[in-house]
Protein backbone atom coordinates (compact mmCIF):
# COMPACT_ATOMS: atom_id res chain seq x y z
CA UNK A 1 0.00 0.00 0.00
CA UNK A 2 2.88 2.35 0.64
CA UNK A 3 4.68 1.69 -2.65
CA UNK A 4 1.83 3.07 -4.80
CA UNK A 5 1.95 6.45 -3.09
CA UNK A 6 5.77 6.85 -3.13
CA UNK A 7 6.17 8.46 -6.60
CA UNK A 8 3.93 11.40 -5.73
CA UNK A 9 5.73 11.91 -2.48
CA UNK A 10 9.16 11.87 -4.14
CA UNK A 11 8.02 14.42 -6.72
CA UNK A 12 6.90 16.78 -3.99
CA UNK A 13 10.14 16.27 -2.11
CA UNK A 14 12.20 17.00 -5.23
CA UNK A 15 10.22 20.16 -5.91
CA UNK A 16 10.85 21.34 -2.37
CA UNK A 17 14.56 20.35 -2.46
CA UNK A 18 16.76 23.36 -1.59
CA UNK A 19 18.90 24.65 -4.39
CA UNK A 20 22.63 25.22 -3.95
CA UNK A 21 23.47 28.81 -3.01
CA UNK A 22 24.89 31.18 -5.70
CA UNK A 23 27.83 33.41 -5.17
CA UNK A 24 27.05 37.11 -5.05
CA UNK A 25 29.24 40.03 -5.73
CA UNK A 26 28.82 41.45 -2.25
CA UNK A 27 30.37 38.56 -0.33
CA UNK A 28 31.42 34.97 -0.34
CA UNK A 29 28.80 32.20 -0.81
CA UNK A 30 27.14 30.44 2.13
CA UNK A 31 28.64 26.99 2.62
CA UNK A 32 26.30 24.07 1.73
CA UNK A 33 25.23 21.61 4.48
CA UNK A 34 26.86 18.25 4.83
CA UNK A 35 25.37 15.23 2.97
CA UNK A 36 24.38 13.40 6.18
CA UNK A 37 22.51 16.38 7.55
CA UNK A 38 20.78 16.86 4.23
CA UNK A 39 19.63 13.22 4.25
CA UNK A 40 18.33 13.61 7.79
CA UNK A 41 16.32 16.71 6.90
CA UNK A 42 14.92 15.00 3.84
CA UNK A 43 13.84 11.98 5.92
CA UNK A 44 12.06 14.21 8.43
CA UNK A 45 10.16 16.03 5.69
CA UNK A 46 9.14 12.78 4.09
CA UNK A 47 7.76 11.48 7.42
CA UNK A 48 5.76 14.68 7.90
CA UNK A 49 4.30 14.41 4.41
CA UNK A 50 3.38 10.74 4.94
CA UNK A 51 1.43 11.65 8.06
CA UNK A 52 -0.58 14.33 6.21
CA UNK A 53 -1.22 12.47 2.97
CA UNK A 54 -4.44 10.25 3.22
CA UNK A 55 -4.29 6.64 2.32
CA UNK A 56 -5.29 6.52 -1.33
CA UNK A 57 -4.18 2.95 -1.90
CA UNK A 58 -7.55 1.33 -1.00
CA UNK A 59 -9.53 -0.03 -3.91
CA UNK A 60 -13.11 0.69 -4.88
CA UNK A 61 -14.32 -2.59 -3.33
CA UNK A 62 -12.75 -1.65 0.00
CA UNK A 63 -14.45 1.74 -0.04
CA UNK A 64 -17.80 0.08 -0.70
CA UNK A 65 -17.35 -2.29 2.20
CA UNK A 66 -16.32 0.58 4.45
CA UNK A 67 -19.38 2.54 3.44
CA UNK A 68 -21.57 -0.47 4.19
CA UNK A 69 -20.02 -0.94 7.58
CA UNK A 70 -20.32 2.77 8.40
CA UNK A 71 -23.92 2.79 7.34
CA UNK A 72 -24.62 -0.22 9.50
CA UNK A 73 -23.01 1.38 12.54
CA UNK A 74 -24.98 4.56 12.02
CA UNK A 75 -28.23 2.74 11.73
CA UNK A 76 -27.51 0.77 14.86
CA UNK A 77 -26.66 3.92 16.78
CA UNK A 78 -29.93 5.48 15.68
CA UNK A 79 -31.94 2.52 17.10
CA UNK A 80 -30.67 2.02 20.68
CA UNK A 81 -33.73 0.09 21.72
CA UNK A 82 -33.05 -2.75 19.27
CA UNK A 83 -29.35 -2.85 20.01
CA UNK A 84 -29.98 -3.07 23.73
CA UNK A 85 -32.32 -5.98 23.32
CA UNK A 86 -29.66 -7.93 21.44
CA UNK A 87 -31.60 -7.92 18.15
CA UNK A 88 -29.98 -6.50 15.06
CA UNK A 89 -31.99 -5.59 11.96
CA UNK A 90 -31.52 -7.90 9.00
CA UNK A 91 -29.77 -6.56 5.95
CA UNK A 92 -32.05 -6.39 2.93
CA UNK A 93 -31.24 -6.08 -0.77
CA UNK A 94 -33.05 -2.75 -1.09
CA UNK A 95 -30.75 -1.08 1.43
CA UNK A 96 -33.57 0.14 3.68
CA UNK A 97 -34.14 -0.52 7.35
CA UNK A 98 -37.24 -0.05 9.46
CA UNK A 99 -36.95 0.62 13.18
CA UNK A 100 -39.41 0.03 16.00
CA UNK A 101 -41.34 3.28 15.55
CA UNK A 102 -42.01 2.76 11.84
CA UNK A 103 -39.29 5.19 10.67
CA UNK A 104 -37.13 4.19 7.75
CA UNK A 105 -33.41 4.64 7.38
CA UNK A 106 -31.52 4.42 4.06
CA UNK A 107 -28.03 3.08 3.66
CA UNK A 108 -25.35 5.36 2.35
CA UNK A 109 -24.76 4.90 -1.34
CA UNK A 110 -28.39 4.06 -2.15
CA UNK A 111 -29.17 7.59 -3.34
CA UNK A 112 -31.51 8.67 -0.54
CA UNK A 113 -30.92 10.49 2.71
CA UNK A 114 -29.62 8.64 5.75
CA UNK A 115 -32.82 9.22 7.75
CA UNK A 116 -36.17 10.45 6.55
CA UNK A 117 -36.68 12.49 9.75
CA UNK A 118 -34.81 12.64 13.08
CA UNK A 119 -35.43 9.81 15.52
CA UNK A 120 -36.27 10.34 19.21
CA UNK A 121 -35.11 8.21 22.12
CA UNK A 122 -36.55 4.72 22.07
CA UNK A 123 -38.93 3.84 24.92
CA UNK A 124 -37.58 1.49 27.59
CA UNK A 125 -38.49 -2.17 27.16
CA UNK A 126 -41.57 -3.28 29.04
CA UNK A 127 -41.09 -5.82 31.82
CA UNK A 128 -42.52 -9.24 31.07
CA UNK A 129 -46.03 -9.66 32.43
CA UNK A 130 -46.38 -12.79 34.54
CA UNK A 131 -49.59 -14.73 34.40
CA UNK A 132 -51.64 -14.39 37.57
CA UNK A 133 -53.38 -17.42 38.95
CA UNK A 134 -55.32 -17.82 42.18
CA UNK A 135 -53.80 -20.69 44.13
CA UNK A 136 -56.28 -22.52 46.35
CA UNK A 137 -55.66 -25.59 48.48
CA UNK A 138 -57.06 -28.81 47.09
CA UNK A 139 -60.39 -29.89 48.53
CA UNK A 140 -60.16 -32.33 51.41
CA UNK A 141 -61.34 -35.72 50.32
CA UNK A 142 -63.63 -37.48 52.79
CA UNK A 143 -62.12 -40.21 54.91
CA UNK A 144 -63.06 -43.74 53.82
CA UNK A 145 -65.56 -45.35 56.18
CA UNK A 146 -64.38 -48.89 55.58
CA UNK A 147 -61.11 -50.65 55.00
CA UNK A 148 -60.89 -52.30 51.55
CA UNK A 149 -59.39 -55.75 51.54
CA UNK A 150 -57.21 -57.37 48.90
CA UNK A 151 -60.07 -59.61 47.75
CA UNK A 152 -62.16 -56.56 46.85
CA UNK A 153 -64.62 -56.64 49.76
CA UNK A 154 -64.72 -54.27 52.74
CA UNK A 155 -63.65 -55.08 56.28
CA UNK A 156 -66.60 -55.65 58.61
CA UNK A 157 -65.31 -53.13 61.19
CA UNK A 158 -66.09 -49.49 60.28
CA UNK A 159 -63.84 -46.52 60.76
CA UNK A 160 -65.32 -45.51 64.13
CA UNK A 161 -64.52 -48.93 65.59
CA UNK A 162 -60.94 -48.77 64.31
CA UNK A 163 -60.46 -45.34 65.91
CA UNK A 164 -61.56 -46.73 69.27
CA UNK A 165 -58.86 -49.37 68.92
CA UNK A 166 -56.24 -46.81 67.89
CA UNK A 167 -56.99 -44.67 70.96
CA UNK A 168 -55.36 -47.32 73.17
CA UNK A 169 -52.07 -47.08 71.25
CA UNK A 170 -49.14 -44.79 71.90
CA UNK A 171 -47.32 -42.55 69.42
CA UNK A 172 -44.81 -45.25 68.47
CA UNK A 173 -47.51 -47.87 67.82
CA UNK A 174 -49.54 -45.38 65.79
CA UNK A 175 -46.55 -44.67 63.57
CA UNK A 176 -46.20 -48.40 62.94
CA UNK A 177 -49.90 -48.67 62.04
CA UNK A 178 -49.51 -45.83 59.54
CA UNK A 179 -47.19 -48.06 57.48
CA UNK A 180 -49.75 -50.83 57.03
CA UNK A 181 -51.82 -49.27 54.25
CA UNK A 182 -53.03 -45.93 52.96
CA UNK A 183 -56.39 -46.16 54.70
CA UNK A 184 -54.82 -46.74 58.12
CA UNK A 185 -52.33 -43.95 57.41
CA UNK A 186 -55.18 -41.49 56.87
CA UNK A 187 -57.10 -42.72 59.89
CA UNK A 188 -54.06 -42.44 62.17
CA UNK A 189 -53.80 -38.69 61.43
CA UNK A 190 -57.04 -38.07 63.30
CA UNK A 191 -56.46 -35.33 65.89
CA UNK A 192 -58.36 -37.30 68.53
CA UNK A 193 -55.47 -39.78 68.54
CA UNK A 194 -52.90 -37.03 69.14
CA UNK A 195 -54.11 -34.94 72.11
CA UNK A 196 -50.52 -34.26 73.16
CA UNK A 197 -47.23 -34.20 71.24
CA UNK A 198 -43.88 -34.18 73.01
CA UNK A 199 -40.87 -32.86 71.06
CA UNK A 200 -38.86 -31.83 74.10
CA UNK A 201 -35.06 -31.86 74.24
CA UNK A 202 -34.54 -32.06 70.50
CA UNK A 203 -31.63 -30.02 69.23
CA UNK A 204 -33.26 -29.15 65.92
CA UNK A 205 -36.74 -29.37 64.45
CA UNK A 206 -36.92 -30.35 60.79
CA UNK A 207 -39.64 -29.21 58.36
CA UNK A 208 -41.20 -32.71 58.15
CA UNK A 209 -41.58 -32.69 61.94
CA UNK A 210 -43.30 -29.30 61.90
CA UNK A 211 -45.60 -30.38 59.07
CA UNK A 212 -46.50 -33.52 61.01
CA UNK A 213 -47.43 -31.44 64.06
CA UNK A 214 -49.69 -29.18 62.04
CA UNK A 215 -51.35 -32.15 60.32
CA UNK A 216 -52.19 -33.84 63.64
CA UNK A 217 -53.47 -30.62 65.35
CA UNK A 218 -52.62 -31.51 68.99
CA UNK A 219 -54.20 -29.74 71.94
CA UNK A 220 -50.95 -29.81 73.96
CA UNK A 221 -47.46 -29.24 72.52
CA UNK A 222 -44.21 -29.61 74.46
CA UNK A 223 -41.21 -27.80 72.93
CA UNK A 224 -39.19 -27.45 76.13
CA UNK A 225 -35.39 -27.29 75.86
CA UNK A 226 -35.42 -27.44 72.07
CA UNK A 227 -33.66 -25.36 69.45
CA UNK A 228 -36.86 -24.08 67.90
CA UNK A 229 -36.40 -20.75 66.13
CA UNK A 230 -38.70 -17.75 66.14
CA UNK A 231 -39.71 -18.33 62.53
CA UNK A 232 -40.57 -21.98 63.19
CA UNK A 233 -42.58 -21.18 66.31
CA UNK A 234 -44.51 -18.43 64.55
CA UNK A 235 -45.25 -20.79 61.66
CA UNK A 236 -46.57 -23.39 64.10
CA UNK A 237 -48.70 -21.09 66.25
CA UNK A 238 -50.44 -19.51 63.27
CA UNK A 239 -51.57 -23.00 62.18
CA UNK A 240 -52.55 -24.39 65.60
CA UNK A 241 -55.56 -22.28 66.50
CA UNK A 242 -56.94 -25.02 68.78
CA UNK A 243 -53.78 -25.26 70.90
CA UNK A 244 -54.60 -25.24 74.63
CA UNK A 245 -51.26 -26.05 76.29
CA UNK A 246 -47.85 -24.79 75.19
CA UNK A 247 -44.61 -25.63 77.00
CA UNK A 248 -41.56 -23.51 76.07
CA UNK A 249 -39.42 -23.91 79.18
CA UNK A 250 -35.69 -23.63 78.63
CA UNK A 251 -35.94 -21.96 75.21
CA UNK A 252 -34.37 -18.62 74.38
CA UNK A 253 -36.36 -15.40 74.50
CA UNK A 254 -35.52 -14.78 70.83
CA UNK A 255 -37.71 -17.77 70.00
CA UNK A 256 -40.37 -17.15 72.66
CA UNK A 257 -40.89 -13.59 71.38
CA UNK A 258 -42.94 -15.14 68.56
CA UNK A 259 -45.83 -15.25 71.06
CA UNK A 260 -46.20 -11.50 70.63
CA UNK A 261 -47.27 -11.85 66.99
CA UNK A 262 -49.34 -15.04 67.05
CA UNK A 263 -53.01 -15.22 68.10
CA UNK A 264 -53.78 -18.02 70.56
CA UNK A 265 -57.48 -17.79 71.38
CA UNK A 266 -57.76 -21.28 72.94
CA UNK A 267 -54.57 -21.18 75.05
CA UNK A 268 -55.10 -22.17 78.69
CA UNK A 269 -51.62 -23.19 79.91
CA UNK A 270 -48.35 -21.42 79.13
CA UNK A 271 -45.03 -22.65 80.49
CA UNK A 272 -42.16 -20.12 80.30
CA UNK A 273 -39.91 -21.49 83.03
CA UNK A 274 -36.17 -20.86 82.96
CA UNK A 275 -36.15 -18.82 79.78
CA UNK A 276 -32.85 -17.08 79.16
CA UNK A 277 -32.33 -13.31 79.04
CA UNK A 278 -35.82 -12.17 80.09
CA UNK A 279 -36.27 -8.64 81.40
CA UNK A 280 -39.21 -6.46 82.43
CA UNK A 281 -39.38 -4.78 79.03
CA UNK A 282 -39.70 -8.14 77.28
CA UNK A 283 -42.38 -9.37 79.64
CA UNK A 284 -44.19 -6.11 79.07
CA UNK A 285 -44.31 -6.80 75.33
CA UNK A 286 -45.75 -10.24 76.02
CA UNK A 287 -48.41 -9.12 78.51
CA UNK A 288 -49.63 -5.91 76.88
CA UNK A 289 -52.35 -6.10 74.21
CA UNK A 290 -51.20 -5.99 70.58
CA UNK A 291 -50.72 -2.46 69.20
CA UNK A 292 -52.61 -3.18 65.96
CA UNK A 293 -56.10 -3.12 67.45
CA UNK A 294 -59.05 -2.47 65.20
CA UNK A 295 -60.29 1.14 64.93
CA UNK A 296 -63.15 1.84 67.30
CA UNK A 297 -62.32 -1.08 69.59
CA UNK A 298 -62.50 0.11 73.20
CA UNK A 299 -61.70 -3.15 74.99
CA UNK A 300 -57.98 -3.88 75.14
CA UNK A 301 -57.53 -7.61 75.65
CA UNK A 302 -54.07 -8.92 76.38
CA UNK A 303 -52.56 -11.99 74.75
CA UNK A 304 -52.84 -13.97 78.01
CA UNK A 305 -56.38 -12.93 78.80
CA UNK A 306 -57.76 -16.47 78.75
CA UNK A 307 -54.75 -18.27 80.28
CA UNK A 308 -55.63 -20.18 83.46
CA UNK A 309 -52.19 -21.57 84.36
CA UNK A 310 -48.94 -19.64 83.97
CA UNK A 311 -45.48 -20.90 84.89
CA UNK A 312 -42.75 -18.28 85.30
CA UNK A 313 -40.22 -20.09 87.46
CA UNK A 314 -36.64 -18.81 87.41
CA UNK A 315 -37.39 -15.50 85.66
CA UNK A 316 -36.27 -12.03 86.73
CA UNK A 317 -39.83 -11.03 87.59
CA UNK A 318 -40.20 -7.74 89.47
CA UNK A 319 -43.23 -6.07 91.07
CA UNK A 320 -43.72 -3.90 87.97
CA UNK A 321 -44.16 -6.98 85.79
CA UNK A 322 -46.39 -8.52 88.47
CA UNK A 323 -48.76 -5.53 88.29
CA UNK A 324 -49.06 -5.99 84.53
CA UNK A 325 -49.71 -9.68 85.10
CA UNK A 326 -52.57 -8.95 87.48
CA UNK A 327 -54.09 -6.54 84.98
CA UNK A 328 -53.79 -8.53 81.74
CA UNK A 329 -54.14 -12.12 83.05
CA UNK A 330 -57.11 -11.90 85.43
CA UNK A 331 -58.29 -15.51 85.04
CA UNK A 332 -55.23 -17.23 86.50
CA UNK A 333 -56.01 -20.14 88.81
CA UNK A 334 -52.46 -21.56 88.98
CA UNK A 335 -49.33 -19.40 89.18
CA UNK A 336 -45.75 -20.62 89.45
CA UNK A 337 -43.26 -17.99 90.70
CA UNK A 338 -40.74 -20.39 92.20
CA UNK A 339 -37.07 -19.42 92.29
CA UNK A 340 -37.81 -15.83 91.27
CA UNK A 341 -35.13 -13.82 93.03
CA UNK A 342 -37.12 -10.55 93.21
CA UNK A 343 -40.33 -11.98 94.68
CA UNK A 344 -40.78 -10.98 98.34
CA UNK A 345 -43.37 -9.80 100.85
CA UNK A 346 -44.51 -6.84 98.67
CA UNK A 347 -45.21 -9.28 95.83
CA UNK A 348 -47.46 -11.37 98.08
CA UNK A 349 -49.26 -8.20 99.14
CA UNK A 350 -49.93 -7.39 95.46
CA UNK A 351 -51.30 -10.87 94.79
CA UNK A 352 -53.67 -10.81 97.78
CA UNK A 353 -54.68 -7.13 97.73
CA UNK A 354 -58.39 -6.27 97.66
CA UNK A 355 -58.01 -4.88 94.13
CA UNK A 356 -56.24 -7.98 92.82
CA UNK A 357 -58.39 -10.19 90.55
CA UNK A 358 -56.29 -13.23 91.53
CA UNK A 359 -57.44 -13.00 95.12
CA UNK A 360 -60.63 -14.89 94.28
CA UNK A 361 -59.28 -17.10 91.48
CA UNK A 362 -55.96 -18.50 92.77
CA UNK A 363 -56.11 -22.22 93.56
CA UNK A 364 -52.42 -23.24 93.20
CA UNK A 365 -49.54 -20.94 94.12
CA UNK A 366 -45.90 -22.01 93.96
CA UNK A 367 -43.38 -19.75 95.74
CA UNK A 368 -40.66 -22.33 96.43
CA UNK A 369 -37.13 -20.97 96.47
CA UNK A 370 -38.14 -17.31 96.92
CA UNK A 371 -35.59 -16.32 99.57
CA UNK A 372 -37.01 -12.84 100.19
CA UNK A 373 -40.21 -14.17 101.79
CA UNK A 374 -40.47 -13.84 105.57
CA UNK A 375 -42.95 -14.91 108.24
CA UNK A 376 -44.78 -11.56 107.93
CA UNK A 377 -46.32 -12.53 104.58
CA UNK A 378 -47.95 -15.76 105.83
CA UNK A 379 -51.14 -14.16 107.25
CA UNK A 380 -51.76 -12.56 103.84
CA UNK A 381 -52.55 -15.94 102.30
CA UNK A 382 -55.73 -16.14 104.38
CA UNK A 383 -57.25 -13.62 101.97
CA UNK A 384 -57.45 -16.29 99.22
CA UNK A 385 -60.47 -18.45 100.04
CA UNK A 386 -60.03 -20.84 97.07
CA UNK A 387 -56.37 -21.63 97.73
CA UNK A 388 -55.77 -25.40 97.74
CA UNK A 389 -52.01 -25.72 97.28
CA UNK A 390 -49.28 -23.45 98.63
CA UNK A 391 -45.66 -24.42 98.07
CA UNK A 392 -43.17 -22.57 100.29
CA UNK A 393 -40.36 -25.10 100.27
CA UNK A 394 -36.72 -23.94 100.20
CA UNK A 395 -37.63 -20.46 101.47
CA UNK A 396 -34.79 -19.73 103.86
CA UNK A 397 -36.38 -16.95 105.93
CA UNK A 398 -39.64 -18.83 106.57
CA UNK A 399 -39.76 -20.80 109.81
CA UNK A 400 -41.46 -24.22 109.93
CA UNK A 401 -43.40 -23.14 113.04
CA UNK A 402 -45.04 -20.23 111.23
CA UNK A 403 -45.98 -22.51 108.33
CA UNK A 404 -47.47 -25.00 110.78
CA UNK A 405 -49.63 -22.29 112.40
CA UNK A 406 -50.88 -21.24 108.96
CA UNK A 407 -51.70 -24.84 108.11
CA UNK A 408 -53.66 -25.25 111.36
CA UNK A 409 -55.74 -22.10 110.87
CA UNK A 410 -55.60 -21.56 107.12
CA UNK A 411 -58.14 -19.86 104.94
CA UNK A 412 -61.42 -21.49 105.68
CA UNK A 413 -60.37 -24.94 106.75
CA UNK A 414 -57.00 -26.40 107.82
CA UNK A 415 -54.25 -27.60 105.50
CA UNK A 416 -52.30 -30.80 105.68
CA UNK A 417 -48.50 -30.83 105.39
CA UNK A 418 -47.14 -33.93 103.65
CA UNK A 419 -43.78 -32.15 103.52
CA UNK A 420 -42.29 -29.27 105.44
CA UNK A 421 -43.54 -25.88 104.13
CA UNK A 422 -45.90 -27.57 101.64
CA UNK A 423 -49.56 -26.87 102.38
CA UNK A 424 -52.27 -28.94 100.68
CA UNK A 425 -56.02 -29.00 101.06
CA UNK A 426 -58.28 -31.69 99.75
CA UNK A 427 -60.87 -30.37 97.34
Amino acid sequence: MMRKGLPKVTERIDSQKPKPPLASAEGPAVPSPSPQREKLERFKRMCQLLERVPDTSSSSSDSDSDSDSSGTSLSEDEAPGEARNGRRPARGSSGEKENRGGRRAVRPGSGGPLLSWPLGPAPPPRPPQLERHVVRPPPRSPEPDTLPLAAGSDHPLPRAAWLRVFQHLGPRELCICMRVCRTWSRWCYDKRLWPRMDLSRRKSLTPPMLSGVVRRQPRALDLSWTGVSKKQLMWLLNRLQGLQELVLSGCSWLSVSALGSAPLPALRLLDLRWIEDVKDSQLRELLLPPPDTKPGQTESRGRLQGVAELRLAGLELTDASLRLLLRHAPQLSALDLSHCAHVGDPSVHLLTAPTSPLRETLVHLNLAGCHRLTDHCLPLFRRCPRLRRLDLRSCRQLSPEACARLAAAGPPGPFRCPEEKLLLKDS
